[in-house]
């Protein structure tokens, strides 16, 4: 029997930092992120549920129970959602971070696509319970200006820019990227954090800033909607100058029990995966119009214009490792309870 697809959207506060209004998904700040995991290790409350038949019963236990946000992070699994084979698994969108924790640390979930350092966040407080199955997401974040002056990281000098995720890693990205390229984050540029994406854009339009950092698809979205606007420096490009790996936003996080009870299914689903991947950087109409069917990004046309910089990919093995680990040490030298305290060992990255 085919398997009944979920796709609730949920009503939450704004755990992730910033993104939610344009529906990205973003970074996890480090005390929500260890707020969240910690609640949800030591309580665990009762979901209620619908009363299940013995047919539905055994369909929901067969099925790998899978969690997505809005946003970036589960753009790369809507052609697999649409896909004939998803009635092996029953997929839930969310729309915030703090709803997926406990459910994933209770085993009411087998896998979720979530912000990098919460993945960590989870494994560190878990006890090792989670590991995470692949990259699907690198960088999503921009400087944009509204105007001309901006053509590289030491252009930055001396100028004002607004952004958000303060105590969280588009902060520490930010800093680690200026502090490489020799700009002091504390003297040579003026840094104002604001507590949304629309907020920052506000004072772009208002002409009380020229410079933004934001994420992507609000990048898109900004574009339209302020005459001049442009992207002058692409954070993920200027991450790997100077770090030498890939900048990381999203990744897929697993029980690992779910693995153990039956790897040949986990194998097959990260190879549908993977497909769903390519399609999402080949077809971008059909993938946008998923997009919004699903309720990953409000509008199929956003998503469109979108998907070419959202940086979509399926990155597993030594690469995925590699790149992970440069971006956790970043965030652990910035502040260790932003990937849970403590790096991820070697048991935390899914072998295959």
């Amino acid at each position: 029997m085919k398997l009944k697809r979920i796709f609730a959207a949920v009503t939450a506060f704004a755990l992730c930092a910033s993104l939610a209004g344009c529906g990205a998904a973003a970074t996890v700040s480090e005390s929500a992120a260890e707020s969240a995991a910690e609640s949800a290790v030591e309580a665990t409350p009762a979901v209620t549920e619908a009363p299940a038949t013995e047919e539905t019963a055994d369909a929901s236990e067969a099925a790998l129970r899978i969690a997505g946000l809005k946003g970036p992070t589960t753009m790369g699994l809507v052609n697999l959602m649409s896909d004939e084979v998803a009635s092996n698994y029953n997929f839930t969108m969310y729309g915030a971070a703090d709803e997926i924790v406990p459910l994933l640390v209770k085993g009411d979930l087998d896998a979720a696509a979530v912000p990098a350092n919460l993945a960590a966040t989870l494994y560190n407080k878990t006890n090792g319970a989670v590991e995470v199955a692949c990259i699907n997401t690198l960088g999503v974040l921009y400087i944009v200006e509204n105007g001309e002056t901006v053509n590289s990281v030491g252009d930055l000098k001396g100028q004002t820019i607004v952004t958000t995720g303060k105590g969280a890693t588009p902060e520490y990205v930010l800093r680690y990227v200026l502090t490489e390229n020799g700009v002091d984050p504390d003297s040579d540029v003026t840094i104002e954090y604001c507590s949304e994406a629309t907020e920052a854009l506000s004072k772009v339009q208002a002409g009380e800033a020229t410079i933004a950092m934001l994420p992507q698809p609000f990048v898109t979205s900004a574009m339209s909607q302020v005459e001049g606007l442009r992207v002058a420096l692409d954070m993920n490009e200027e991450w790997q100058k100077v770090a030498g790996s890939k900048l990381v936003t999203g990744v897929l996080v697993v029980r690992k029990d779910a693995v153990e009870n039956d790897p040949e299914a986990f194998a097959a689903f990260m190879d549908g995966y993977a497909a769903s991947v390519e399609a999402a950087n080949s077809d971008l109409e059909g993938t946008a119009a998923l997009c919004e069917q699903y309720g990953v990004v409000a509008k199929a046309a956003l998503a469109q214009k979108a998907l070419p910089q959202c940086n979509i990919v399926f990155e597993t093995g030594d690469e995925m490792k590699t790149d992970l680990e440069t971006y956790f040490k970043v965030l652990y030298a910035a502040d260790p309870a932003s990937v849970g305290g403590a790096l991820p060992a070697d048991d935390f990255y899914y072998a295959g």
